[in-house]
């Protein structure tokens, strides 16, 4: 058994063990190289660090510790994968406590089927330009911060909304960030929300709705819900056409990408695709399309060339949320098949006049407050809409009292009953209430009954107390004993 000085020395040993993975700098490789290293030396201290980091909640022992086992399973693939790619690196990100086939399943969501009943636009604006060496439209204000589909495959919408932001920002000069919760709300005559879409039908939408509004006033949430209408009819940016890059053909790619970002499709559900964290990918990919991205560049380093490609998976992943995808591959199709459906909005007239913003929904009414009850006393009362009614007094003082039913009633002197103000005379013996003495039953009630008055919350009774310690009102029970014997 440990001592405890050995155990504080342990405990100490293990938080130097955790300490030495440092999860910020992850985007450089030789940092990440050293925290790889130092995760597989402590694994279980390592991912202690890594869950604070990233900020990550699991429900329960059991769900920790499946979460554990599947990190440092990843962990094991990145360092071997790692080993033997130099062009670019994978990497501990925020997804890698998720099997693979939870990555594929949530986070894809381009359906390459649908653009079978598009027909290709024929024109291309920019067939006859000539593309400079190199672009990158980060630096010149038209492309957004990274944003984050979360757990929804809306993947075709983030990149309708890039392009549709470089468009308007290329034509205005002012960047704007736009909605996708529009498109995955409104946009469903073809496209399916979460479930997947295709970009082009997205800008078909865009057109027939007469613009999109902005991120800030219909903001995103991460599923489908039913359309806002008052929204969806606020018209912030327009597009006037869209059109198709000729497919298979990375020159004419380039071409578009000098003119402004473009919306592309590629093949993501790859394991070493979700574990990306930085360099230039030319791992293996196939051409089964199924994300929906935006290239917003290109460029060369150390001889490589390569795509600047904005993801929606939020600045956590890959290099602050991008990749750079290789370019001019052998093949016609393009990195991971990113020749093959590319598209973007033409944007040539001004933008509607800017609305105000949505008004917020009117908070619903307050109900109206409820009636107060009838105090009959300091300690007791009766529902509202009732009358008050003495049942049992002693010199003026009432010791109990009952509710009648009926709002200024007159109380009977049977003390049980009750009449309406209306009719105002008790008949004891018909049990009736009438108009006045001598009128006959076509002008009369029968009289209710009283029930019981309420106790107050907290009341104290307003009978005074008297000298030898006793109630007035135990003191007439005790007087009423004894005239009784």
């Amino acid at each position: 058994m440990l001592q405890p000085s050995k155990v504080v020395v342990a405990l100490a040993l293990l938080s130097l063990a955790a300490a030495k993975v440092d999860w910020k700098s992850l985007s450089n490789r030789q940092h990440h190289q050293q925290a790889t290293l130092d995760a597989q030396a402590g694994p279980r201290d390592a991912f202690a660090g890594w869950v604070d980091h990233f900020q990550k909640v699991y429900d329960n022992v059991q769900d920790y510790e499946h979460r554990f086992a599947v990190w440092a399973d990843n962990l094991d693939f990145i360092h071997s994968y790692n080993q033997k790619h130099q062009s670019h690196w994978l990497g501990l990100n925020h997804l890698a406590d998720w099997t693979h086939e939870e990555y594929k399943q949530h986070f894809l969501g381009y359906k390459p089927e649908l653009r079978l009943s598009a027909p290709p636009t024929t024109s291309f604006m920019y067939a006859n330009s000539s593309p400079p060496a190199s672009v990158d439209w980060r630096k010149n204000g038209s492309v957004t911060p990274v944003k984050n589909q979360a757990q929804c495959g809306s993947c075709w919408a983030f990149s309708t909304t890039g392009s549709v932001e470089g468009a308007n920002a290329i034509f205005t000069g002012k960047l704007v960030s736009l909605s996708e919760q529009e498109l995955v709300d409104c946009d469903v005559s073809r496209d399916h929300g979460c479930h997947g879409g295709l970009m082009d039908f997205a800008f078909t939408f865009v057109i027939q709705n007469g613009g999109l509004d902005t991120e800030q006033d219909y903001k995103y949430v991460a599923e489908e819900e039913k359309c806002t209408v008052r929204k969806r009819n606020r018209r912030v940016v327009t597009i006037d056409s869209y059109e198709d890059v000729p497919p298979n053909d990375e020159k004419a790619l380039k071409k578009a990408v000098a003119g402004q970002p473009i919306s592309v499709a590629i093949e993501a559900d790859q394991r070493q695709f979700q574990l990306y964290q930085g360099g230039i990918f030319d791992g293996e990919c196939g051409t089964a399309l199924d994300h929906g991205v935006l290239v917003v560049g290109y460029g060369t380093e150390d001889g490589e060339d390569f795509w600047i490609v904005k993801n929606s998976w939020g600045p956590l992943w890959g290099d602050h949320g991008y990749i750079r995808l290789k370019r001019n591959m052998a093949n016609s199709v393009g990195q991971c098949g990113i020749a093959m459906q590319a598209s973007y909005p033409v944007k040539k007239t001004d933008n509607p006049p800017e609305p105000a913003p949505t008004p917020p929904t009117p908070p619903k009414p307050h109900p109206p407050p409820a009636p107060k009850p009838v105090a009959c006393d300091a300690s007791v009362s009766c529902p509202a809409g009732s009358t008050c009614c003495c049942q049992r007094d002693f010199f003026g003082y009432c010791l109990s009292w009952a509710c009648c039913p009926l709002v200024n009633a007159v109380c009977c002197d049977d003390q049980q009953h009750c009449c309406p103000h209306n009719l105002p005379v008790c008949d004891t013996t018909a049990g009736r209430c009438l108009a006045g003495q001598g009128l006959g039953f076509e002008e009369s009630l029968p009289w209710s009954t009283k029930f019981p008055a309420i106790k107050m919350h907290d009341s104290r009774s307003w009978l005074p107390k008297l000298p030898w310690g006793s109630t007035l009102d135990a003191a007439i029970n005790s007087s009423a004993a004894v005239l009784s014997s």
